[in-house]
């Protein structure tokens, strides 16, 4: 039985907040009486993430924090929509508010949404005027224009001015830590925490800030927080700093960390070396997966869509043996808001990656870990059965209106996980089908239910499969579900009918296939797509909400 012997930790990964009150110079939207700055639905309905939802989703779990008497919250980057000055100042403002009056800890990373580089970068963000119209917000004096406001809260910053309205959340020392340290030492200045990186042809040269730091808040407890966004210079002649001289980190990660930060895996190894010398419980964290979370259906994707952004940002396997080297036992990611748990095993070590869920996409989540000397015990807390803000539902209605569009069925969502599904829904239409699915394959499926797609096969269904020839289930809503389980595993199960379920897996089994089997036709492109699903199928059940994971030697992944 597993000793609670050791403070409970909340992992909140991609909560993304957008503040819906923020002053970006206009005066938003009313709704009810009430003013809301707001992002509109058609940049929602193409992004990964939603926005307006995001403060409420926040505040839910930080509330569930406290009904639980957790002390320590971790913030597994992507805290902020996209690193804006006002909004990060806000965030810095709800965090200080809830340590103030709980006495909680909060302990954060930066993500590929909250810093960009040394010296930052412009947005901008299309938001709802009064009529339902899209007005935009752009840092960027060079845009403005007649549908464009300037404001300067709408930039982000690099390091080390974006981490400073964090500075109290872990990334600086505090009287209180028991110990805290960066891979430089013992101090925690800026000056002192600087790597060099250049461009593969050697002419651009920097200096960049590490983020990175380990801290023991309790007896015991250490944390090792690994700043693994990575901005590598590119060849070519840049204006010293700017945004255009480097890579994007979003799908760096650790791979492009190998090649850029190798000192962070010697420091891995010596506080794993520590830890186990000193009897510390050792819970590594960073952003972005050190596993593949998806188990195997990577191949499958990128046969069916290339190299997408999804596959750009798996993990190598040198990461996995780095790592496994160093001696790395348990490590928590976000960035892809996905669940999931991937171990890999070599000699007598063990790595497990926990992929811990966004709050503002399909299935809304996060983390409790409950540790002791001997095994940690980690539990999901899904946030789906909040419910769904009614104002901002209505501020969508507006807009679509405006635009002489039908109504979402996301607008009339029962609670939050039914419309994160809706939302997925959308997204399929409007940012899969038009930016990673081929063409071709888009025009024969849209519009198209299951049955009359199926009809056409050469290879026709047999029981219980045949019985979707009489069925109207839309291909898109498969398609969605395809994704729900893809980003869901077990948590997606409870959202998606049973005789869908039954279904899926009737198609997996009878037309599923491996990726090499692509023979560039329809049939060909559905049978990769539905051996993934099979795969997600396959994932989703053997999951759990709740897992152990044993410390000893060879570490036990075990379901409770």
């Amino acid at each position: 039985m597993l000793t609670r012997s050791l403070p409970s930790v909340a992992v909140i990964a991609d909560a993304h907040f957008h503040d819906t009150a923020a002053d970006f110079g206009f005066p938003g939207i009313e709704i009810d009486g009430q003013r809301i700055t707001m992002r509109s639905w058609s940049d929602t309905r193409q992004s990964t993430r939603v926005f307006n939802e995001s403060a409420d989703a926040l505040h839910a779990a930080l509330d569930e924090v406290q009904r639980r008497g957790i002390r320590h919250v971790v913030l597994l980057g992507d805290y902020t929509d996209d690193g804006q000055r006002a909004t990060t100042g806000m965030l810095k403002s709800i965090l200080q508010r809830h340590s103030d009056k709980y006495g909680t800890g909060f302990y954060a990373l930066p993500g590929n949404h909250d810093i960009f580089g040394p010296r930052g970068r412009h947005h901008i963000k299309e938001f709802l005027a009064e009529d339902g119209s899209g007005l935009s917000v752009s840092s960027d004096a060079r845009l403005a224009g007649e549908r464009v406001v300037i404001n300067g809260g709408m930039y982000c910053e690099g390091y080390p001015a974006g981490l400073t309205p964090m500075a109290a959340f872990g990334y600086f020392r505090r009287p209180d830590y028991l110990h805290w340290e960066t891979p430089f030492g013992g101090s925690d200045a800026p000056e002192d925490r600087l790597y060099d990186v250049c461009s593969p042809d050697g002419r651009n040269v920097y200096r960049l800030m590490d983020a990175s730091y380990l801290v023991e808040p309790e007896a015991g407890l250490w944390l090792l927080m690994i700043d693994a966004n990575i901005f590598e210079p590119h060849d070519g002649i840049f204006e010293a700093g700017e945004e255009a001289a480097f890579t994007d980190s979003t799908s760096g990660g650790w791979n492009a960390l190998l090649r850029s930060k190798p000192f962070i895996i010697d420091w891995i190894a010596d506080v794993s070396r520590k830890a186990q010398a000193l009897g510390k419980t050792l819970l590594a964290f960073s952003h972005y997966p050190a596993l593949d979370p998806f188990v195997g259906a990577t191949r499958a994707e990128g046969a069916l869509f290339g190299e997408t952004n999804g596959v750009r940002r798996t993990p190598r396997k040198a990461v996995e043996d780095a790592l496994l080297q160093a001696g790395l036992a348990v490590h928590f990611s976000g960035h892809l808001h996905v669940e999931g748990v991937t171990r890999r095993e070599a000699a007598d070590r063990s790595l497990t990656n926990i992929a811990v869920p966004s709050l503002v996409a399909f299935p809304p989540a996060f983390k409790v870990v409950h540790p002791s000397q001997d095994a940690i015990a980690i539990e999901t807390v899904e946030m789906s059965a909040l419910p769904v803000n009614g104002q901002i539902s209505a501020g969508y209605a507006r807009e679509t209106a405006f635009a002489g569009e039908g109504m979402d069925p996301a607008f009339t969502a029962g609670n939050y996980g039914i419309f994160l599904r809706c939302h997925k829904r959308a997204l399929v239409r409007h940012r899969y089908f038009l930016k990673e699915w081929p063409a071709d394959i888009v025009a024969a499926l849209q519009d198209r239910t299951v049955a009359e797609v199926l009809g056409s096969f050469s290879r026709k269904p047999g029981p219980p499969a045949d019985a979707v020839l009489s069925a109207a289930l839309p291909m898109l809503d498969l398609i969605a579900d395809w994704y729900c389980l893809r980003q869901g595993a077990a948590l997606a199960l409870p959202h998606i009918e049973p005789e869908r379920l039954v279904l899926y897996r009737a198609l997996a089994e009878r037309f599923g296939h491996e990726p090499e089997d692509h023979d560039g036709t329809l049939e060909g492109f559905l049978g990769i797509f539905f051996g993934a699903l099979g795969l997600f199928l396959d994932r989703a059940e053997r999951g759990s909400r709740r897992i152990t994971v044993d410390l000893a030697p060879r570490h036990e992944l075990l379901a409770v």
